[in-house]
């Protein structure tokens, strides 16, 4: 861009501009507007899009990781899944995985090993707030449900569920009440360094200058950092796929279970949305549009042959009721073997000390550790512009997540139930999962169920549509049914299709 286009006049600049909208720049944006810095955040599409919206569900360590020596990486999540507990009590929830043991997969020595250290890696300690592992029979209720009777030894352990895109959203939402601007639907179109400054042109004609950026753009990191930002690199993003099915449910109970395969992989299956379970994920590498990956037939076939190997009833690709896959922006670390690439993260800082506007831009990283990634991005980028200020996020709350001491449980029984007596159990718990400790202000005065407006099934209500248009930047059916609630899946086409046009009719022309 010739600088003559970007002259921004008497306008100063801001501190910091994030570049996407996913789990890490909705982090960094605040932990970035907590320590005082002026902050803007732009995504091209909707928060949560992409990668951050189709994951696993999990904040977890990655047991698996054990074997690749990924002692760090293992370390800083396992940490990190308490912190999250206790940051958001309502999006993150703890959970226990069984793993059935299959003697010629893994010796039962090595998983002992393993989850010795998955237990202590994360500095486990009686005032945990997750059980440590231990053996399990799995010819006894209530593990054998669903279950092959020749397996009758397995290992539980804890890890944690997360709603991903609504864990995006109150990132952006607290980082929006400290300061920042969340511009989703706001592509940027380019940016140069003028005077020590970026100097940055975004869609819809804004110019503004930041004196650092931040590129957090997921699988188009190395495009924004080559071609908006004009930033030469030899770093490399290799792109995998990562497919899940959506399936009736397979089993009962609310434990998840951990899947050895034979190719030495790991498939989980997980209670989902009270009627399902979630199957994933595959690594495959990505030759197509990461902006719109999809799940292959072979992928689902993988999957449904991997739970096969252990349920009484194999799934069947054409049973599932909704397919979704992301793209793992992984750094290139030159493994020729998807499922070995590192999902550690690798931050790369351009312009530090030489007089030049810097630019720090990620790659890799997995959404359990986006608050200790976020951090260090902040870290280095403060110091960077000489201007260093604490870090804060440890020991704070996201919007929903002040509950009792007994978490979202207590939270529902002392104080949603009876307020609120009229609202059915289903719709009640759905409601404080999403929306926590914000639920009272959410329903405000509505003294029966018709106060909450039209009524569009699968558990949505206007009430709560409304407020997910005002408070949540939601612009589209897709993204009120498949981000920040899953409700679409208990719908009908027709009720999606309402929800669309009242949405349209809601939204300024």
């Amino acid at each position: 861009m010739p600088a003559d286009t970007l002259q921004t006049g008497s306008v100063p600049p801001i501190d910091l501009l994030v570049i996407g909208g996913g789990i890490n720049g909705a982090g960094i944006a605040r932990d970035a507007a907590g320590r005082g810095f002026s902050v803007v955040l732009v995504e091209r599409g909707d928060l949560a899009g992409a990668t951050s919206s189709a994951s696993s569900k999990l904040v977890h360590g990655g047991l698996r990781y054990l074997e690749q020596f990924e002692f760090r990486l293992v370390a800083e999540a396992l940490a990190e899944r308490e912190t999250l507990l206790r940051m958001a009590p309502h999006l993150v929830w703890p959970a226990r995985f069984v793993m059935p043991h299959v003697p010629s997969l893994r010796p039962r020595w090595m998983i002992r090993a393993g989850l010795f250290l998955y237990d202590h890696l994360g500095g486990h300690h009686a005032g945990s707030l997750l059980p440590g592992s231990g053996s399990v029979r799995l010819d006894r209720p209530p593990y054998d449900a669903g279950l092959q009777a020749r397996y009758r030894h397995g290992f539980i352990y804890s890890d944690c569920r997360t709603d991903d895109a609504r864990l995006v959203v109150a990132n952006a939402r607290d980082a929006a009440r400290l300061g920042a601007r969340i511009l989703p639907r706001t592509e940027l179109l380019g940016a140069e360094r003028v005077d020590g400054l970026w100097k940055v042109e975004l869609a819809g004609g804004e110019i503004l200058s930041a004196r650092a950026i931040a590129n957090v753009a997921g699988p188009w990191v190395k495009e924004v950092l080559n071609g908006r930002l004009g930033v030469p690199s030899a770093d490399s993003v290799r792109l995998v796929r990562g497919s899940h099915l959506v399936l009736p449910r397979l089993y009962a109970g609310e434990h998840a279970f951990i899947l050895q395969n034979d190719d030495r992989r790991v498939v989980f299956m997980i209670p989902w949305e009270e009627r399902f379970t979630l199957l994933g994920t595959t690594d495959v590498v990505e030759a197509g549009d990461p902006l719109h990956p999809q799940a292959t037939d072979a992928e689902a076939e993988y999957l449904c042959a991997a739970a096969g190997r252990y349920l009484r009833q194999a799934p069947r690709p054409q049973d599932a009721v909704w397919r979704y896959a992301g793209v793992r922006p992984l750094y290139d670390d030159g493994s020729g073997d998807p499922s070995a690439i590192t999902r550690d993260y690798t931050l790369r800082l351009d312009g530090d000390g030489d007089g030049k506007a810097p630019v720090l831009s990620v790659f890799g990283g997995k959404l359990t550790t986006y608050r200790r990634l976020a951090e260090q991005v902040v870290d280095r980028l403060a110091a960077a512009l000489g201007d260093a200020r604490p870090a804060w996020t440890e020991g704070s709350t996201l919007p929903g997540g002040a509950m009792p001491a007994g978490g979202l449980a207590d939270y529902v029984a002392q104080e949603v139930a009876p307020r609120y007596p009229w609202l059915p159990a289903a719709q009640r718990d759905a409601l404080a999962r999403r929306h926590g400790s914000e639920l009272p202000e959410l329903l405000g005065d509505a003294r029966g169920i018709s106060d909450l407006g039209e009524d569009f099934g699968g558990g949505l209500y206007e009430r709560e549509l409304e407020w997910m248009l005002a408070r949540e930047w939601a612009r589209s059916a897709e993204d009120v049914l498949w981000r920040r609630s899953k409700c679409g899946l208990h719908m009908t086409p027709a009720q999606r299709e309402r929800v669309a046009q009242r949405l349209g009719a809601l939204l300024p022309a």
